[in-house]
């Protein structure tokens, strides 16, 4: 979303033509809680669209920011610890020793953003391979030097979350286009494919540095990066 843009084009992969977005339907075990999970890439939505093999669709929307409360967890204002947070508050991670519960408890009532204020949340999607990435963090396995890294790999872009009556009443259809699975379901394969492989090259080739942080030193340092 560029600043001073007041409407910008969303797109929502899915296996169903959705014209009119319901508030208050949905999943609230996604990323960022219950909402209506867009992107702005045109390709993103159709991989999407085609988790299994059969077509999906790419519902295209116009979405007026005006008057909008956004929050931007890629923005300065906040670190990828804050987009952690919210991560683990609303999906299940795997919990594998004493550190990850810690980290977990800490995380939360250090960096945990209190959402409820805003219309709609852009941030990062902890798809497939990305959520593992950041499984691995809590599990002390990778620094968040590391951690910063991998979610750039793969080009997965970002996705835009609409959380609240105001959003819902923000976005208007236009129209729908199709995904053929024959190619959006394996190029989304491929895609998570390639990141787990950089991910395994990176950790081969990447010797720890004396400066990278993991979770277990920003515990010890009371949340100080």
């Amino acid at each position: 979303m560029k600043e001073g843009t007041d409407k910008i084009t969303l797109y929502h992969g899915s296996s169903n033509v959705i014209e009119h977005p319901v508030f208050g339907k949905g999943n609230p075990a996604n990323d960022y809680g219950l909402g209506f999970y867009c992107t702005e890439s045109l390709e993103l939505a159709k991989e999407w669209a085609c988790g299994k093999m059969f077509d999906g669709f790419a519902n295209k929307y116009e979405f007026s920011l005006s008057g909008l409360s956004i929050l931007n967890l890629s923005g300065n204002n906040y670190t990828i610890l804050n987009w952690l947070a919210v991560l683990l508050n609303n999906r299940s991670f795997s919990i594998k020793n004493a550190i990850s519960e810690e980290g977990r408890s800490f995380l939360l009532n250090k960096f945990l953003i209190d959402i409820t204020p805003f219309d709609a949340i852009r941030g990062y999607r902890a798809d497939d391979s990305y959520f593992s990435f950041a499984q691995d963090f809590l599990n002390n396995t990778i620094s968040l030097q590391k951690l910063e890294h991998v979610m750039k790999l793969g080009n997965l872009g970002e996705q835009i979350v609409l959380k609240s009556k105001k959003a819902f009443s923000s976005i208007q259809f236009e129209t729908v286009i199709t995904a053929d699975y024959k190619e959006y379901f394996f190029k989304r394969e491929k895609r998570d494919n390639e990141a787990r492989e950089e991910y395994l090259k990176n950790q081969r080739q990447m010797k720890s540095g004396a400066n990278e942080v993991f979770l277990i030193d920003i515990i010890r340092n009371g949340g100080v990066i």
